[in-house]
């Protein structure tokens, strides 16, 4: 029997577990209650409540504007909704970087004002501080590398990270460090296919990859992306599992006609 099929509420010691066992971890995002929903309901180990929301719910071009109070706003929306797996919460950009008591104060807010399992970071050597003291606090952290949305600006191109070997390097460094520093996972964003096999095959904690080939322990895709509902992006590790535009756009057009027509409501659905 899997571990998957054992398991009644996903933990951190969870996804360590599968990793060791060699079974894949499966994540994906979440910002709402309704989706949070249907995503625990599917047996999903993962639930990121990511900053992506900056995009997909708010519209914003980047992940930067969105802000501490409404990434609780959504987690709390997702907590409510979530009986079995573990709810993971972006530290959004500004809440963390730069200085350590920042960092811890926010992440304590998520996780009371939430009831998240756990925070996200992205960063290396640069947020250790930050990191070390969260964790102190008995915080679980999850760490980010390669392509980090909140740093665009620096590298100015989504395009794929650590292709030259000093920045390969430094990504395995840093891996290497995150684990040390006792994170309980960590994601690899837009790195090349082997870099993150490397990096996997090198340390104890699980690794989520987001275009980051299939070497590593688990992977996630933001759920507006994977169901076909955002158009926008069409990245090349992006795989659209339904077309949920089509069939919205389809649903909403046929009751457009139909209140036009006088068909809805009809004499069942009239009291």
């Amino acid at each position: 029997m899997s571990v998957h099929s054992e398991i009644k509420r996903v933990t951190t010691s969870t996804l360590k577990e599968l990793k060791s066992k060699g079974q894949k971890i499966a994540c994906l995002t979440a910002y709402d209650y309704s989706m949070a929903r249907l995503v625990d309901a599917s047996g999903i180990e993962l639930i990121l409540v990511g900053d992506s929301a900056s995009n997909v719910m708010a519209g914003h071009e980047t992940t930067l504007p969105i802000t501490l109070d409404q990434m609780i706003y959504h987690a709390q929306s997702v907590v409510r909704a979530v009986k079995r797996a573990l709810v993971v919460v972006d530290l959004p950009f500004g809440s963390y970087q730069g200085n350590s008591e920042e960092a811890l104060r926010s992440a304590i807010r998520i996780m009371k004002e939430s009831g998240a399992h756990a925070v996200k970071l992205e960063g290396g050597e640069e947020i250790k501080e930050s990191i070390v003291r969260i964790l102190s606090a008995g915080i679980p952290v999850m760490g980010h590398l390669g392509l980090t949305p909140q740093s665009i600006y620096k590298f100015g191109t989504y395009s794929v990270r650590a292709k030259e070997e000093e920045e390969a390097m430094l990504l395995k460094s840093n891996a290497k460090l995150l684990t040390e520093l006792g994170c309980f996972a960590v994601v690899l964003e837009k790195i090349p296919g082997k870099l993150a096999q490397e990096v996997t095959d090198s340390i104890d904690i699980p690794t989520v990859g987001i275009g980051a080939g299939a070497g590593c322990d688990g992977q996630i895709l933001v759920v507006h992306d994977m169901l076909g509902i955002n158009q926008n992006f069409s990245p090349r590790f992006l795989r659209r599992y339904a077309d949920l535009y089509g069939v919205m756009i389809n649903a909403f057009t046929e009751y457009i006609k139909n209140v036009k027509e006088g068909d809805f409501p009809n004499e069942k659905e009239s009291y």
